[in-house]
């Protein structure tokens, strides 16, 4: 396919198209692909709707200043995104040992971003570009705006903005604040400071002359550092002030600095956000790739209808990134999407692997709409019961599906998104069409754990829920006569997890004779109550001490509870047999795994991920971690200063 027909990566592709100059240069830590999913190609798509000229370096070599001047200085800023997943997590299992692939590198492969892309780019572009204006974005920067702990180094971080010496951060989906900062730089004012869901670290002068009274102020940089259950505190306070109708804005000190954290974006409407998926996305990985870009595979028959999560799941990113508001796309959005995908490829198998987002079945619910949902300060709207202002509903997914199916061209449709059973089991008839028609053999839900203390710690229905699923997926296949099998996620080493409630879920197993696909480590992700439980030792519910598994031997001890469950029914079988047990392809539970370290990476996040999306992605020892005055010294390991590199391909030893 024609260069011109994507944003330019070369000068060569800038003189193609007529450009001079860029007005906005975006770098990325991901391979560039063309599709709504990756979040840098949104960004780049929404600015260059609006006149700005766009272009886009993908994996720079960290450690040559020349990668990062290839089409020259931009007019007004540069965008710094480390991709669609926090580059720590897409580098580091649960365990803490090193990832040998890069979903988001061509041919799958590891090593071509460093540790912290979003401080080593900006570091890399006000060295080459003097005085260059640089705004953060993506999940990376979105999560660690504020101090976090980074579970991979094992201690408290301040904002990114302070290793990274980046002018603007932005959180949260960032179509709408990227339009702001582009207008502000155009008209030379470089002003920030009211642009909803931004976050600015300012000078000790301009510290000194504000009024702090305006702000809710949170536990500062070195409270947090001193004081365990700060870090609760302040998860609380910020939890609090998510709902962009009337949150307000927070204040932090670090030293003798403030970082202002303004309210969250307005989620967009349907119609702002028809527009963005209808814009002129090629789906395609640009041409200058010769090999196949893994996380391209995953998503390129795949079509987003929805963003937002009421869920509030207390281990997931979501409520901190894309909040729990819901926007849904326009029905006709979508089929002209599907139609201009199938009839643009004349080899197109008429099969869309995914209608999804977040949360599949929350497909035309609504909620953010009444009075007391701009008011609201719940985390969640489903927990631990269901809003009443959420209206919940199955007609329009129904709907939009069934329009799908009838689509020419169309053969297969699936879902292969999430689903909240506990807002399924209120609409069997959106399950009985979902077995009918959009299960591809197994459907994959997360009921996480089957212990009630365990599950409300994260904000998960209550075991009866799963149970209840199970029955209606079970009799709906019966009834339409089809061979399905569910797939679950179950999580080890939660906060407040011990040998006795992970026992709870390996008798179930046991007792069902069932294969898990996967065991999933439960990993702290920055900026989330399940992080601030891990690192108080705090239940977010009673905010009563709790005991919290650390070590990398009991950590691994309770997952393998429910390893060794699986392997006992092997074990049974292959006696009961008189022959070696070979993998089966499922028992209920889906294909079998003899090797169960393949850690989530959370791939919700992956819809709508870079300058924006992505559930969810963090990061222990200073071996991991990113230079700053604050927190690095000199000959860290895994330094983020690009000065300190071996070389890109170095397996990160000094990044």
């Amino acid at each position: 396919m024609e260069t011109e027909k994507f944003l330019p990566m070369t000068r060569e592709e800038m003189d193609k198209l007529g450009w001079p100059q860029l007005d906005v240069l975006l770098v990325t830590g991901d391979a560039y692909i063309d599709h709504h999913s990756f979040g840098v190609a949104i960004i780049g798509r929404v600015l260059l709707s609006h006149g700005y000229k766009v272009g886009i370096i993908a994996q720079p070599d960290w450690n040559d200043p020349k990668a990062f001047e290839v089409m020259g200085r931009p007019r007004f800023f540069c965008g710094v995104t480390a991709g669609n997943l926090d580059s720590i997590l897409a580098h580091y299992t649960a365990a803490k040992k090193i990832r040998h692939d890069d979903a988001y590198t061509p041919g799958g492969r590891a090593g071509m971003r460093p540790n912290f892309p979003t401080i080593v780019y900006t570091q890399m572009l006000k060295r080459v570009f003097p005085g260059i204006t640089v705004a953060l974005g993506g999940i990376e920067a979105s999560l660690r705006r504020c101090v976090h702990y980074d579970f991979w180094e094992d201690k408290i971080k301040p904002t990114i903005l302070l290793p990274s010496k980046a002018d603007v951060l932005m959180f949260g989906m960032g179509e709408k604040s990227i339009l702001e900062i582009a207008e502000a730089c155009a008209n030379g004012s470089y002003d920030f400071s009211n642009i909803r869901g931004t976050a600015r670290l300012l000078g000790k002068n301009d510290t000194e002359l504000l009024n702090q009274d305006e702000y809710v102020k949170l536990p500062s940089y070195e409270s947090c550092q001193k004081v365990r259950s700060a870090l609760f505190d302040m998860t609380k306070m910020i939890e609090k002030e998510m709902n962009p109708y009337c949150g307000k804005p927070l204040l932090q000190m670090h030293g003798d600095r403030a970082l202002i954290v303004n309210p969250p974006q307005f989620p967009l409407t349907t119609e702002e956000m028809d527009k963005v998926y209808n814009l002129p996305f090629t789906r395609l990985p640009h041409p200058s790739y010769k090999e196949e870009i893994p996380a391209w595979n995953m998503v390129k028959d795949s079509v987003t209808i929805l963003r937002g999560c009421a869920g509030g799941c207390s281990f997931c990113s979501l409520s901190f990134h894309q909040g729990k508001f819901i926007t849904s796309r326009s029905k006709e959005s979508i089929l002209k999407e599907i139609k201009e995908m199938v009839s643009s490829c004349k080899k197109h198998s008429g099969t869309i692997t995914d209608l999804g987002g977040p949360t599949a079945n929350l497909y035309g619910c609504k909620n953010g709409i009444t009075k007391h949902c701009k008011g609201c300060r719940r985390p969640s709207c489903l927990y631990p019961e269901p809003c009443k202002n959420f209206k919940l509903s199955a007609s329009e997914a129904i709907d939009l599906y069934r329009a799908v199916r009838k689509t020419e061209g169309v053969k297969h449709v699936f879902i292969n998104s999430g689903i909240r059973m506990d807002v399924a089991i209120k609409f069997p008839n959106y399950i009985k069409e979902l077995v009918k028609y959009h299960v591809s053999g197994h459907l994959k839900v997360a009921p996480e754990h089957l212990h009630r203390n365990v599950l409300n710690r994260m904000r998960k229905p209550d075991p009866e829920t799963f149970y209840k699923f199970m029955q209606i997926f079970e009799d709906a296949c019966k009834e339409t006569n089809k061979e399905q099998y569910i797939v679950p996620y179950f999580m080890s080493g939660f906060p407040g997890c011990t040998e006795n409630e992970m026992q709870v879920v390996s008798n179930f197993l046991s007792k069902r004779r069932w294969n898990l696909q996967q065991v999933q480590s439960f990993i702290p992700l920055p900026m989330t109550a399940a992080a601030a439980m891990y690192y108080s030792n705090i239940d977010y519910n009673t905010e009563k001490s709790m005991h919290v598994i650390k070590s990398k031997k009991l950590r691994a001890e309770s997952k393998e509870l429910l390893v060794n469950a699986v392997e006992e029914i092997k074990e049974e079988r292959r006696k009961t047999s008189g022959r070696p047990v070979k993998v089966e392809k499922n028992k209920r539970f889906g294909k079998s795994n003899s090797k169960f370290e393949k850690d989530t990476k959370f791939e919700k996040n992956n819809k709508n991920g870079g300058f924006h999306s992505s559930k969810q992605n963090q990061g222990r020892n200073s071996k991991f971690s990113a230079k700053s005055k604050q927190n690095q010294g000199r000959n860290s390991k895994f330094s983020a200063n690009p000065k300190q590199g071996e070389g890109r391909n170095s397996r990160f030893k000094k990044h």
